[in-house]
């Protein structure tokens, strides 16, 4: 997918969101490719397509700090792959959240804003059971992504999932898009928000972090 035209600022009074996508081929993709669509629609959201801008892997560190510095929601969009996250979403986990600068000493760009996960899934939820095939709830692979929102100060919004994607009828994924719009328009104003815990403390020692590994 090509990058959208710049789009207006959006107005002083909204909150900034940057959403990061990563689909590694969007040709397949059913429901995310609609997601992000959905997002660039929106003036209020930065939209980032990772493996459209980033397709050597080389990731504009300096670029991308700046972007999130700029934002007071950060979302992360993406199919799940093995349990987990894409493999460039997780290198650009790995350049652009540096210690010194989103955590550990000095590191507190990114204290107070938020993180929200917004994933699909190729199996139906009845397959993240203890007698399913996955053999966990999906919550269970949910906390590395929070363990990373609370170690960069962030809290973690509860995730906006879409189980088995692929067999979803068109209506569910209208409904799914249709929440996903609103949550976008609606932040910070979401019923649930005042019950989120803040953030806790979770300081680096000196100590844990030498000069090399």
């Amino acid at each position: 997918m090509d990058e959208p035209t710049p789009k207006p600022p959006a107005p002083a009074t909204s909150p900034g969101i940057y959403l990061i996508a990563a689909h590694p081929n969007w040709r397949e993709s059913r429901v995310n490719r609609r997601l992000l669509e959905s997002a660039r629609a929106l003036a209020e959201v930065d939209t980032n397509d990772l493996y459209t801008r980033y397709p050597d892997y080389y990731i504009d560190v300096a670029a991308e700090q700046a972007r999130l510095a700029a934002a007071q929601l950060i979302v992360l969009l993406h199919p799940i792959h093995w349990y987990s996250m894409p493999a460039l979403q997780k290198l650009w986990l790995d350049d652009v959240l540096s210690y010194g600068w989103a955590y550990g000493v000095g590191g507190e760009a990114l204290r107070g804003k938020d993180l929200w996960l917004v994933a699909t899934t190729g199996g139906p939820a009845s397959s993240y059971h203890p007698q399913g095939y996955n053999r966990y709830f999906f919550d269970a692979f949910l906390p590395p992504y929070e363990q990373t929102a609370v170690l960069c100060g962030m809290r973690f919004l509860p995730p906006l999932i879409l189980h088995g994607a692929h067999s979803a009828t068109e209506g569910e994924v209208a409904d799914h898009l249709a929440l996903f719009r609103q949550r976008l328009q609606s932040y910070p104003r979401w019923p649930e928000m005042d019950e989120i815990d803040a953030c806790p403390a979770c300081d680096v020692p000196l100590a844990d972090r030498p000069e090399s590994d």
